[in-house]
């Protein structure tokens, strides 16, 4: 099974949201992994209370915080749209989805980068079980 990793440079909103539906909504299709280049001690409180209440997915209780040398080796990278220089990690395709960080902004703007999210991940899982049926 492919393996996929969300990578940002805290690894504490985007990418946790982003490994969160990626086990929830496309564990059929790949293995989902967050890191980054930092860590922060501990996810976002705004996106495990809205992922909590949208999906009622406990990210506190199956995620922490990671850096890239603390995931398996992954197939498919996405970074998250970091507004310095993305962390760099190999991998077999790599792509960008451009994502604000929602930090510190209004619950609907963090829905809104949580909706994008998981449309992503559906998009992502249909791409994936479409090339290994290839």
């Amino acid at each position: 099974m492919q393996k996929v990793g969300f990578i940002c440079v805290h690894n504490s909103c985007r990418s946790q949201i982003a490994e969160a539906l990626g086990k929830h909504l496309a564990s059929d299709a790949f293995e989902s992994y967050s890191a980054g280049t930092e860590t922060k001690p501990k996810i976002n409180p705004d996106a495990v209370r809205l992922m909590k209440k949208i999906y009622g997915i406990n990210m506190e209780e199956t995620q922490t915080s990671k850096l890239l040398q603390d995931i398996p080796p992954v197939d498919i990278v996405v970074t998250m749209g970091c507004n310095v220089a993305c962390p760099y990690l190999a991998c077999s395709k790599r792509v960008d989805w451009g994502l604000e960080d929602p930090s510190g902004k209004s619950d609907e703007a963090f829905i809104e980068v949580i909706r994008i999210i998981e449309e992503k991940i559906l998009d992502l899982r249909q791409e994936v079980l479409n090339d290994a049926n290839k």
